[in-house]
């Protein structure tokens, strides 16, 4: 039995999409927001921040989705200990299928034990093909209902509005099954979701609770930092006194920014809050920089908080043994002044993610060559310092030892030119092959071949066993005897 003064209630679902890039996951969004859902046109008035959730309502109940940049917040928050989300909605194109951030959803998605549903999306598209999405779902382990499986799976059109409701009553179908259920007398304690500095109201987050009412006086603690709730405000940025779990509320009122993925709890006063932090660690970055690494400096800005560490970690899962990746300042804000100078101090590139580039800083960075590369995806991020970096590497050059010539006979010599004869002992020989010049173990000399012949007559190369002439330009001479060690240097493109 429950006690009466708990409050135990049902609370509204937190949904989180996640699927590979350009499967339409921000346009399925987007259409939640637009088909008819009660949610008003004040939304985006006066919010000039991301602030990483919003709530809908459906047959009067209450859906609350997290937008983040992507899995790798999803799963920096898990990394913290955080829910994040009651229910993941995996979004996979109709017309391409499972893609290899598909399967990396997955992995988080299992990883985190929360339940699934599936939007074969973009089924306006020619060539879209759900059941084949189903087949291949399976391969990685997802059997939806259709084959006989758990997994609910619901074909959406984010462009015609096509099975949109359908997947709203799926999430409410999930979230009832799940028992979604919060104690709404307990002093609130919930997730981070979003964090930025804001220039004019200070430290500001948008906090999702999952047990409590949030009110306006309460004290916040986190492992970070700490508060008290100055202002409350809804998604839409309207002033609210309260927010009930599940119900995304922005904060203005800590000390510093919190961590995107922290738990927050609310505590009785000041000085207990203070318990909740963990100290710092102080630690001292070892970069090991030898003479054939190079390092590519990197200023890094972002649009929240939120983006910061997801974009750390996947730059530092990047190889780094031909070149260092050194972060030397990454804040939210947008591209300025400063930053170009910085840049140009350090030699750096400006990397950008959901910023805007100012005046002055866009002219400035033209007079300086200063490189800035700007991102609204993670995943396009990654791509776009892939190539940035090959690009950076250059080509570096390769050897290959292509085979060995034994000397039998010295036919003609002058200058630097000279005519030899010799047996093929290992590998192959092709016109226009690098030598070396081996004798008696010790590499004498090196030079080019110019020509190559077998029977006097001209050939572009010969293979083991084969008496050969070869036509010798460089520095030292060839001896009766020696074995010619014959190779070639080519250009190969550096692929990070």
């Amino acid at each position: 039995m429950i006690k009466e003064d708990k409050k135990i209630n049902t609370r509204p679902p937190v949904v989180v999409f996640l699927g590979h890039i350009d499967h339409g996951k921000s346009s399925l969004l987007q259409s939640i927001k637009e088909l008819g859902i009660k949610i008003t046109e004040k939304e985006v008035g006066g919010i000039t921040q991301h602030i990483g959730a919003y709530q809908i309502e459906k047959d009067g109940k209450k859906i609350t989705f997290i937008d983040t940049p992507g899995h790798e917040a999803f799963s920096q928050m898990r990394s913290r200990g955080a829910k994040v989300a009651d229910i993941a909605i995996l979004v996979i194109a109709a017309d391409e299928g499972v893609k290899t951030q598909t399967k990396e959803a997955i992995s988080h998605i299992k990883k985190a034990g929360t339940p699934m549903i599936v939007a074969i999306n973009k089924m306006d598209k020619i060539g879209a093909d759900p059941e084949k999405v189903k087949r291949e779902l399976k391969k990685e382990g997802v059997l939806v209902e259709s084959l006989g499986g758990k997994v609910p799976s619901v074909e959406t059109s984010a462009k015609t509005g096509k099975g949109i409701n359908d997947l709203l009553e799926m999430i409410l179908l999930v979230a009832e099954m799940e028992g979604l259920k919060a104690d709404f007398s307990k002093p609130a304690e919930g997730v981070i979701i979003e964090s930025y500095l804001d220039s004019k109201r200070g430290p500001t987050a948008t906090l999702i609770p999952e047990e409590g009412i949030l009110k306006i006086g309460n004290i916040l603690a986190t492992s970070s930092t700490f508060g008290k709730v100055k202002n409350l405000e809804n998604f839409r940025g309207e002033k609210i006194t309260e927010a009930s779990p599940s119900q995304p509320a922005i904060v203005i009122g800590f000390k510093d920014v919190p961590k995107v993925g922290e738990k927050f709890k609310v505590v009785s006063n000041l000085e207990e809050a203070k318990k909740y932090l963990r100290k710092k660690e102080e630690r001292i970055e070892v970069l090991e920089i030898t003479p054939e690494k190079k390092v590519l400096n990197l200023i890094l800005k972002t649009d929240v908080l939120g983006s910061i560490e997801p974009i750390e970690e996947v730059l530092k899962s990047l190889p780094q043994d031909k070149v260092l990746l050194r972060i030397l300042k990454s804040e939210v804000g947008d591209i300025n002044e400063n930053d170009i100078k910085l840049a140009k101090a350090g030699n750096a590139l400006i990397l950008g993610f959901r910023v805007k580039i100012s005046p002055t800083a866009r002219i400035l960075a033209q007079r300086e060559k200063i490189t800035i590369m700007n991102f609204d995806i993670i995943y396009d991020l990654v791509e776009g310092i892939r190539k940035f970096l090959e690009k950076f590497l250059g080509a570096e050059i390769v050897r290959t030892d292509l085979g060995k010539v034994k000397v039998l006979v010295e036919f003609w010599s002058e200058k630097n030119r000279q005519i030899v004869g010799g047996r093929i002992i290992e590998g192959i020989v092709e016109k226009g092959s690098l030598i070396e010049i081996l004798r008696e173990g010790e590499i004498v000399g090196q030079g080019k071949m110019v020509s190559l012949q077998k029977n006097k007559r001209d050939i572009e190369r010969a293979k083991r066993g084969e008496e050969i002439g070869i036509l010798y330009e460089g520095e030292n001479k060839i001896k009766k005897g020696d074995t010619l060690i014959i190779f070639k240097k080519e250009k190969k493109k550096i692929e990070i």
